[in-house]
């Protein structure tokens, strides 16, 4: 293994996604992309018969340096490197459908690609698409991306998704629970562990300071009690204490119209309470742009927010902007982190 610690250009680790929908289409075609090729350094993990279905499905040439599962990944490398892993028999395809075959390729392209970045190999981690069916066939009792990373490079501190649309942000304060849950998971301790967390990533991400409005829980952010009291008891007091360590926050905002002043500028970034909450804001205004940052850990997490959209797999009309997104994001990410790291040491 070779080390990067000189090189200008940020290194991407590429985890190939669930193979029956659009994955490997959306993943042949970011690495034809000459602008993305230029920008950072590449190692992918998959099945290197399934990128060519991919490149052929978008009718692309990756152009990439094919390496097999063991061999040393030489990142220096003029084209990026793909692991071949041989994890999943293209006779075995079932396009449009979750399956455990395509569920055990993609937890493995992903954990592979996640300890390479936890040796210090790689800067971020970018991946297509996966299914979470298909994922819980493979890994049971899966529950989202987070889990998965704590577990696969044994993680403990503090993680959470963020839904990225141009220079708007989302993040939450609770995320993949039942909604009858939500309300006793609010809390002041909460709260503030999620602004803490937005402000740091806003920070990576170049918002200098960023400016954060929280949503109210209750319609019309409780309407001075009428409608629930979580605003007045938990929500100010949680950012109250916020602005008192020197973030830039402001609410609780009713969540019918935060949104709005946020997508006209007011603010960068917007906490919701629940998942729901900010996800259907978020894709409302731009599903086909929007970016899901995993950010906490020890480097940057991008994915496409979209699906797998199984309906037109293998069909070359996948449409490549919230990948395209998602990877500038994990690319700039990287190169703040290599910059800032350069001016610690």
């Amino acid at each position: 293994m070779d080390s990067h610690a000189n090189g200008a250009q940020p290194i991407i680790a590429v985890a190939l996604g669930d193979p029956s929908g659009i994955s490997a289409e959306l993943a042949a075609r970011i690495l034809a992309e000459p602008d993305l090729r230029a920008a950072a350094r590449y190692v992918v993990f998959g099945d290197k018969r399934l990128l060519d279905m991919g490149a052929a499905d978008g009718k692309v040439d990756p152009d990439v340096r094919v390496i097999r599962d063991g061999e040393p990944i030489l990142t220096a490398s003029d084209k990026p490197v793909f692991v071949d892993l041989g994890n999943h028999d293209p006779a075995d395809l079932r396009r449009g459908e979750p399956t455990l075959a395509g569920g055990k390729a993609a937890t493995e392209n992903f954990r592979r690609a996640l300890r390479f970045a936890a040796a210090g190999h790689a800067d971020a981690v970018f991946f297509t698409p996966f299914n979470k069916a298909a994922m819980r066939f493979a890994y049971p009792g899966y529950d989202d991306e987070i889990r998965f990373v704590r577990d696969a490079i044994g993680f403990e501190g503090a993680a959470s998704e963020f839904n990225i649309l141009d220079r708007l942000w989302n993040a939450r304060v609770t995320s993949h629970i039942p909604l009858s849950e939500v309300a006793q998971n609010i809390t002041q301790e909460r709260i503030l562990k999620a602004l803490t967390l937005a402000d740091a990533n806003l920070r990576l991400a170049g918002f200098d300071p960023p400016r954060i409005a929280v949503a109210g829980i209750n319609p019309h952010a409780g309407d001075g009690g009428n409608f629930g009291r979580d605003e007045i008891e938990t929500i100010e007091p949680a950012v109250r204490a916020a602005k008192a360590k020197g973030f830039t926050v402001e609410g609780p905002f009713p969540s019918d119209t935060v949104f709005l002043r946020a997508k006209n500028g007011d603010f960068d970034a917007v906490l919701t309470m629940y998942h729901d909450q900010g996800q259907i804001a978020m894709k409302l205004i731009g599903f086909d742009r929007g970016v899901t940052l995993i950010g906490g850990f020890p480097f940057p997490i991008c994915t496409p927010a979209h699906g797998t959209a199984y309906e037109i797999a293998g069909k070359g009309v996948a449409n490549l902007g919230a990948s395209r997104a998602a990877l500038q994001l994990a690319i700039k990410m990287a190169q703040d982190g290599k910059a800032r790291a350069k001016a610690a040491a």
